[in-house]
Parts: structure tokens; C-alpha cells; sequence
């Protein structure tokens, strides 16, 4: 694919800069496929049609839309292993599974022609994150059966870069790698990345001045600004957030430019909703609320509208990068990871945003949820910066209460906190494990 190169960096395909008038014509197109597929091809789809008195000639404008009920992941667990899909076996080139610790592991599938929309997809993403084919990119996801890390590995390698495919953990031949190979793009979680950089803090390596990494292409778990500041400021770096989910195809349904001014969705595969995630309503542009996506390129798993329960919110004005496809806010917590306390809607993100503007604490933290007596009660551990802080009784209370203040005034409830040790909480390699919900144990 040609790029487009302007004063603002490149764009892929030109399919990025359409009109809105162009990208709804190839929606309406796209989508009447996909409804006709999806009836035509898996039974489990055709009941669900035609329960809700829905026919594939029905769809007539991109507004028929919302006459389609919702998919949502539980579908894909009562259609386990291969229910949903819409080609035979032979037709499968690659398989795909989430991990399944809830239930059933949702099954994803892909055609030889499903694979090449990916890599497309993935390329778009990656060039708008800045990465070209003189980068060597380093994947600190983890390989096998998660989308995350072989989607990015297609796709950058789609536009020339030059991939490292080291996956998670071992975080000290990582950084060795970093230093050896010139590593300029790092993928990674947002919460593995500030986990490499202590790790080569302490090796003796200044990951801002000792190492040639220029990008991070952050993924796989939600992240407030004040971490993207804090891995920018401790790798010396330009970070960007993709997204995507295994039942979308994976990477590719969305990411930043380098004006940060929210993530593009590639509009001419994807369609993008707001909706009220209470009555399913759908919302007008501009409004917060739960994002449901129906791919539109899906041979051997088609899916209509999916609600992926993460809360952000769509915009459609042309960015200054010279893209027009719509663009999704940063996800600001997911509707069902939002905790309720005494009836006041908490989510994770609005402490980690607290955490991270408060001079003295770390990066890493772990929220508990716990019962006493009737109450709700909410505990937070929060790592220092600086273990000496621990000398000093006095200090320590004023910044406890210092942070017990902020989170009271973002939060409007009381929140214990305790201040440890640096190093003291676990580190994940993959997506963190913040929150502890301990009311259901006896």
C-alpha cells in the first residue's frame, strides 16, 4: 500500500482521509454483506435475526443498524468451541482464544483473506503511532494463543519495521536486547513498560539516555494520562495507545496519531456506537457511554454489534494528522469493572489518576474491596518513590493524609490508604490486577 506522507507523518491507506460521505457508503456496503453472511452462514445468528424479525433485506441505511440486537461475549461461550463461525474448518488458517478465567475461552477464527485485513489493519495503527521500516520493534506482549502479540507482529512487519519477538517476562534480556539490537519501538502494557524501566534502573541503565527507544505502542489494558507522562518521562519516549479485542479481529480496530486527539477507528472495517449501557439506547456523537463495534470484514467470524463494555465516547471532526475517520476518547473504565460503593460509582482509573499526580508515589498500586460489617469499605496500597520516606513518621502521615484528601475529593467517599515499600506489590507481565474484591468471601 502507497502511504500518503504530509507535515504531520504518515497515513497508510488512503481510505483514512475519505469523506464522511465515502466512508458511510462502503459502511452501508460492508455492513449489508456482513448481516447477509452472518444469517446465511451460522444459525445462531438466523434465530437471533429472526426472533427479533429481522431479514438481511431489512438493512437498507446505516440507521437499519440499530434494529440488530446485541452480541455479546457470552455468545461466543454458549457457541463454544466453533458455534459462531461462519466458514468450515478448512477454510481456517489461524485460531485465536482469550484465557478463559471466567468460563469458557471465547474461540476466535481467520481465512487467509481475514488475515491480510488484519496485517492492513495493524499497519494503519503502527504508522499512525509513528513506526516506519527503519524501526526495530520490540513485542513484550505474551505469544500464543492472545491476539495481542502475533497481530502487532504482522502488521509491523507489514510496514518494513524490523520485529523482535521477545515476549513477556525475563525483563532483564529485555532490556539487553534494548541496548544490543537498538531497539526503537517498544509494545507493551502500559504497566509492563514502567516495570522494564525500574528493572533497567537498577541494571544501571538510564532508559531515557542509554537506549535508542523512541516509541511505545501501548495496549492490551486501560491507562490514564498521568501514566503515559510517567513512561514518556522515564523512557525519554513518544507513546500511543491502539485498541482492539480478539473478538474484533484484535489490534487494529483503533489508535493514536501522533496529535494524541483520540484513537482512529478504521472506519471502512469497523462501525462504531455509543450506547446507553443500562437501556442499550444509542447516544449522539459526543456523548459518554458503553462502545459497540460490528466488524465489517469478517469472513470466518462475522459479528454484529458487539458491546465490548469499555465507556468512551466518538468524534468526527478531521484531525489535524489529515485523517477523517472517527475517533474513539481514551477509555475511561469499563462498565462492568466499575465498582459500587454505599451506591457511588468508583472506577479504577479515577484512583490511578490520583496516584500518579501526587509527588512521592510510584507508579504501581492495588485497590481491595472489602465488607465491615453492612459497609462497603475500599483500601488502597500505594508504593513510594523513595524508600527513605519511610524514616520519617511525620512525612509519611502527611502524605497518607495528603492522599486520602485527593482521593476523597475525586472520589466523594473515604478510601484507606496504606503507603509501602518500593518493589513490595506484584508486577504483572502482562494485563495488572488492580483491584481485589473481597465482599464475596466469607
Amino acid at each position: 500500500m502507497a502511504e500518503i506522507i504530509n507535515q504531520n507523518g504518515r497515513i497508510w491507506n488512503r481510505n483514512e482521509t475519505l469523506d464522511r460521505q465515502q466512508i458511510r457508503a462502503i459502511q452501508l456496503e460492508k455492513l449489508q454483506w456482513t448481516v447477509k453472511h452472518a444469517y446465511e452462514k451460522v444459525p445462531y445468528y438466523k434465530a437471533k435475526l429472526d426472533s427479533a424479525g429481522i431479514r438481511p433485506t431489512d438493512i437498507r441505511s446505516l440507521a437499519d443498524l440499530e434494529k440488530i440486537p446485541f452480541t455479546v461475549k457470552d455468545d461466543f461461550r454458549k457457541n463454544y468451541p466453533f458455534g459462531l463461525f461462519a466458514v468450515p474448518g478448512s477454510e481456517v488458517v489461524r485460531y485465536h482464544a482469550s484465557s478463559g478465567t471466567t468460563g469458557k475461552p471465547t474461540v476466535v477464527g481467520y481465512t487467509k483473506k481475514d488475515m491480510a485485513v488484519w496485517r492492513e489493519l495493524v499497519a494503519r495503527i503502527v504508522t499512525m503511532a509513528g513506526v516506519c521500516e527503519q524501526d526495530i520493534a520490540q513485542i513484550a506482549f505474551g505469544y500464543g494463543l492472545f491476539t495481542g502479540a502475533l497481530g502487532l507482529t504482522h502488521g509491523l512487519e507489514e510496514v518494513g519495521a524490523a520485529v523482535i519477538p521477545m515476549s513477556s517476562g525475563n525483563t532483564q534480556k529485555q532490556i539487553m536486547f534494548m541496548q544490543d539490537f537498538g531497539t526503537t519501538a517498544l509494545i507493551s502494557t502500559p504497566s509492563y513498560a514502567l516495570h522494564m524501566a525500574e528493572i533497567a534502573c537498577e541494571m544501571g541503565i538510564d532508559p531515557a539516555s542509554d537506549l535508542k527507544l523512541k516509541w511505545a505502542l501501548l495496549g492490551g489494558e486501560g491507562s490514564t494520562e498521568a501514566m503515559r507522562t510517567e513512561i514518556n518521562r522515564t523512557w525519554g519516549i513518544f507513546a500511543t495507545e491502539n485498541y482492539g479485542m480478539s473478538e474484533l479481529f484484535g489490534p487494529g480496530l483503533s489508535g493514536e496519531c501522533q496529535a494524541l486527539s483520540g484513537m482512529h477507528i478504521n472506519e471502512d472495517h469497523y462501525i462504531a456506537e455509543i450506547i446507553d449501557p443500562k437501556t442499550g439506547e444509542v447516544l449522539p456523537e459526543g456523548s459518554l457511554g458503553e462502545l459497540v463495534i460490528t466488524p465489517l470484514s469478517k469472513e470466518a467470524l462475522p459479528v454484529l454489534r458487539y458491546r465490548t463494555k469499555d465507556i468512551t465516547s466518538l468524534h468526527t471532526e478531521i484531525c489535524t494528522c489529515g485523517r477523517t475517520t472517527a475517533r474513539m476518547s481514551k477509555i475511561s473504565g469499563r462498565s462492568d469493572d466499575m465498582l459500587i460503593l454505599g451506591g457511588v460509582n468508583v472506577f479504577p482509573s479515577q484512583i490511578e489518576s490520583v496516584i500518579l499526580c501526587i509527588e512521592g508515589l510510584g507508579p504501581h498500586y492495588q485497590i481491595k474491596i472489602f465488607k465491615k460489617g453492612y459497609l462497603d469499605k475500599i483500601e488502597v496500597d500505594v508504593e513510594l518513590a523513595d524508600a527513605n520516606m519511610l524514616e520519617s513518621f511525620v512525612m509519611l502521615e502527611q502524605l497518607r493524609g495528603h492522599v486520602c484528601n485527593q482521593l476523597r475529593s475525586v472520589l466523594g467517599i473515604d478510601a484507606q490508604v496504606n503507603l509501602v515499600e518500593p518493589r513490595s506489590l506484584t508486577r504483572f507481565e502482562g494485563k495488572a490486577k488492580r483491584v481485589i474484591d473481597m465482599r464475596g468471601e466469607e
